[in-house]
């Protein structure tokens, strides 16, 4: 009988493998779409998950984009671009807190004041 070694390593089951690439396509698809500016080069995937469905680093899973380790949590995937999605988080931070510091909030009642 032939040690365990010998065995090949188990793939994963296709129609898995077929449900990440049309999620994958579709998702880089809307990435490009909402973001003219910028190309995804990649997905970002948990070490775990790689390992999982079987890619390989660096990997072509689609036309122009290869699969990437990433520090993301298990189950999820990140679309890997050239652009500078910070920059309008940051935008929108400095917004939130401009909004936030020109309003003001009268002092209402404490609880437990007495009156």
């Amino acid at each position: 009988m032939p040690s365990a070694a010998s065995y090949p390593e188990p793939v994963a089951d296709t129609s898995k493998i077929a449900a990440n690439l049309r999620a994958f396509q579709i998702a880089v698809n809307a990435h490009d779409r909402e973001n003219p500016t910028h190309d995804a080069f990649g997905i970002g995937l948990a070490h775990f998950d790689m390992e999982r469905l079987g890619f390989d680093e660096g990997e072509e899973i689609l036309p122009g984009i290869t699969i990437h380790t990433d520090q993301g949590v298990t189950g999820n995937f990140r679309v890997l671009c050239n652009g500078e999605h910070d920059e309008e988080l940051e935008a929108e931070e400095a917004e939130t807190v401009e909004a936030v510091s020109t309003q003001s909030i009268p002092a209402g009642p404490w609880v437990g004041e007495d009156h």
